[in-house]
């Protein structure tokens, strides 16, 4: 790992929580996999469950529902790609049809999103909503803003960066910063990143550049991320172009 290391001991294991890499100490030896599905054991993470399964990183997420930062729980069944898997079992249609629907068991009922107006939020850069956001299996867990290559983008508000990198598959080069406990950003497909890991941001501190790093075009890919779930992000963004008022 190269540009997503991290400096300090202490963010190694923030980013094993939060975005679900594998790092020295952070996976798990024991595993309860019958070929389709996976069982979430103690200090697992999606690269440990993609090494031991043979499913991708970007499949597992996929097929689960999971965006960034990657949360999964202890005991949390995930569906493997039967495409092909470590145990050496053969995979089948038959078996494929008998794997449950599986929802994180962190996910937050948007029945208990946090009210508007909770935290201050200004937008990360300015264009066009082309995707928004959506609830629905496998849809978009934050908004896609087009724009132009090199064009600004900006912190949504105060706090720690906890990734600099692109080794999540589907995002290109990202940036994650954390606000508090509860909240976390995450900007993908940057062109140029301009901050390092660990570092300190202010809310409208420029981050990064847009770029299509693993997108089929230039645009920012947002997320705010509530306790780990997923937030519609038009719902707490003023105005675009207007100023937070907080």
């Amino acid at each position: 790992m190269s540009a997503g290391r991290l400096n300090t001991h202490p963010f190694r294991l923030v980013l094993c929580l939060i975005v679900g890499l594998l790092l020295a100490g952070c996976s798990s030896n024991s595993s309860d996999y019958d070929g389709s599905l996976y069982t979430v054991k103690r200090g697992d993470t999606l690269s440990a469950i993609s090494r031991k399964t043979g499913t991708s990183v970007g499949d597992l997420a996929r097929l689960n529902g999971i965006s960034p930062p990657y949360t999964i729980e202890v005991g949390q069944r995930l569906k493997v790609s039967t495409r092909s898997g470590s145990s050496g079992k053969k995979s089948s249609s038959k078996s494929s049809s008998r794997t449950a629907k599986v929802t994180p068991s962190s996910a937050v009922p948007q029945s208990s999103w946090p009210p508007v107006g909770q935290r201050c939020w200004r937008w990360p850069t300015s264009g066009k909503v082309v995707m928004p956001y959506s609830t629905a299996d496998g849809g978009n867990k934050g908004i896609d803003i087009a724009g132009t290559r090199g064009q600004p983008v900006y912190a949504s508000g105060a706090g720690k960066v906890v990734y600099v990198g692109n080794q999540l598959r589907g995002y290109g080069n990202l940036v994650m910063i954390k606000h508090n406990d509860d909240y976390i950003t995450a900007y993908a497909h940057n062109d140029k990143m301009m901050v390092n890991n660990g570092q300190s941001v202010k809310i409208g501190q420029q981050i990064a550049t847009m770029g299509n790093s693993d997108a089929d075009s230039v645009k920012l890919h947002f997320q705010i991320r509530y306790r780990a779930t997923a937030i519609d992000p038009l719902r707490y963004l003023p105005p675009q172009g207007s100023k937070p008022k907080c």
